[in-house]
């Protein structure tokens, strides 16, 4: 061990960004682009193969958080990496810090400790090049945990200046259109998809725990289905034949119940060519998952157990404050069908919900005049639930029991076979979160609900152009009683991390694209 105690640079010191002059953003891209030259002049690769980087930055600081203030740590050495994120002169010495995807630290070099031609190097240095340290740890006087600099290497030349702001971009289509710039600068943007990445991590592992298999399906599909959505079309050549996005893995999950697989899921992107919103893109993450001889009312457990579980996970709390309000996911969660949701919270009396001409009345009363004599009165039972119910239904709520024209795919619900299925959906903050069925397994009627949809589409704008006859005969092999849920991966993590907008847990959400700007040959140079 050393005492040796280099002396901190003042923070308002900064030779490479201190009262630049005022050129215009392609004259600074030509003199940062010229710096790459002068680093080549000077015998050094700007661009370089590796770097032995040994530990990440976190773990350093962590494991090094309570060494003696003022003492040098010889035997202990690290070589760390990152983007260099600050950069401060003084006389013969430089404070620094880097930041890798775990954090930051700051490094001193001082002129005779590094090879003379890395300190004039130093002159070509600016902050948001990446940088590779090595050398001892030790503590400042001001108790910061530092690396006093033997060797370093430029491991990246930046060509372009980043944004003014550390704490994150202020243009908000820059932060989706240019998000490698929202990461550098918001540890906020950052620490959202790391906890993206560890909250499908947990639904993955406990899933596997439960004995689900995780497969995968196509996404190219010659017949679209499993939900109400427009899909995106393509073309393959080859096989001359028009191909379809899919907008749910659905019915190629329910295949492989079929054929003997019990417990089955996927979580991959699907697609579906409809609007854009806070809540909406046109690709985003789904969960689909399928049990054997389960019911919605196991399924309803499970989504239960699932959420509550991965938001202690990520959270280590049973709330979560989203937008201002708190949301308890303390078990067990509230359970209401639909008619009874309507009555509470639209007081809607029970016998006025059996009476189609009462409810045409109602509905067109609250302007909905696409409603008419072809409105079925189960489709004006969820036109009043999302009307008037899904603003209300803010912690976790199981809305059970829909009526059968809104889901061909759900079994008749027992004890009402006629009108209702056993469907559920769970809404949080007035969103729905998740949608699962008592899986219809019956290849007649299943014909038959198909056939249904086909026919509506002569009376509407929905797009349903043919019938998926394999699955129907996969059916007829008999499929055993089948649990089934979806789960909308990035509404789940909006919530979770408390992000506003869907693209801001989306990394490269869907942008419109922007008019080609002239090209400046300046630039390019």
């Amino acid at each position: 061990m050393s005492t040796h105690q280099p002396k901190q640079a003042a923070d308002n010191t900064n030779v490479n960004h201190a009262a630049a002059p005022a050129l215009e953003e392609n004259e600074i891209i030509k003199a940062m682009k010229g710096l790459v030259d002068e680093v080549k002049a000077s015998g050094f690769n700007p661009y370089p193969y590796s770097y032995k980087k040994d530990c990440r930055i976190e773990k350093v600081v962590e494991k090094h958080k309570d060494i003696e203030t003022g003492t040098v740590m010889e035997d202990i050495k690290y070589s760390l990496a990152g983007r260099l994120v600050s950069w401060r002169e003084h006389g013969k010495s430089i404070f620094g810090h880097i930041m890798d995807e775990s954090g930051k630290i700051q490094f001193y070099i001082k002129k005779g400790e590094v090879p003379d031609e890395k300190f004039q190097l130093a002159k070509l240095i600016r902050v948001g090049d990446f940088l590779g340290v090595s050398g001892p740890i030790f503590k400042t006087k001001t108790g910061e945990l530092s690396i006093l600099v033997k060797d370093y290497e430029l491991l990246s030349k930046i060509q372009r200046p980043l944004p003014e702001k550390w704490h994150g971009l202020t243009d908000v289509e820059t932060r989706y259109r240019q998000r490698y710039l929202d990461l550098i600068t918001s540890e906020e943007s950052r620490g959202v998809f790391i906890k993206r990445s560890k909250i499908i991590s947990h639904i993955r592992q406990y899933l596997n725990q439960k004995e689900f298999l995780e497969v995968e399906t196509p996404v190219l599909q010659a017949i679209y289905g499993g939900a109400s959505a427009r899909p995106f079309e393509t073309f393959h050549n080859t096989l001359q034949m028009k191909l379809y996005m899919r907008i749910a893995p659905e019915l190629y999950l329910k295949r492989l119940i079929a054929g003997g697989f019990e417990r089955v899921y996927e979580i991959g992107r699907v697609f579906r060519n409809e609007g854009i919103s806070i809540k909406h893109n046109p690709e985003f993450t789904m969960l689909e998952l399928y049990m054997a001889y389960a019911d919605y009312e196991d399924i309803m457990n499970l989504t239960e157990d699932l959420i509550s579980e991965t938001n202690m996970y990520v959270n280590k709390s049973e709330t979560v404050t989203y937008n201002g309000v708190e949301i308890s996911f303390k078990k067990p969660w509230a359970r209401l069908s639909m008619k009874e949701a309507i009555t509470k919270y639209a007081s809607i009396p029970a016998e006025d919900l059996e009476n189609a001409d009462k409810l045409r009345d109602i509905i067109k009363k609250m302007g909905r005049e696409d409603v008419n004599q072809h409105t079925s009165h189960g489709e004006m039972i969820n036109i009043l639930f999302e009307e008037k119910v899904e603003e209300h239904l803010i912690q976790p709520t199981f809305i059970k029991d829909y009526p059968i024209e809104i889901s061909p795919l759900a079994k008749n619900k027992r004890g009402d076979e006629a009108r209702t299925v056993e469907r559920f959906e769970l809404f949080m903050y007035g969103r729905e979160m998740a949608n699962a069925f008592s899986e219809l397994n019956d290849p007649q009627e299943q014909y038959s609900r198909f056939k249904s949809q086909l026919e509506k589409r002569n009376r509407t704008d929905e797009d349903i152009k043919e019938m998926d006859e394999d699955y129907i005969t996969a059916l007829e092999y008999a499929m055993p009683p089948t649990g089934g849920l979806g789960i909308g991966i990035d509404r789940l993590i909006m919530l979770l991390t408390d992000s506003q907008s869907i693209r801001d847990v989306i990394l490269f959400p869907l942008q419109r694209m922007k008019e080609k700007e002239a090209e400046n040959p300046e630039a390019k140079k």
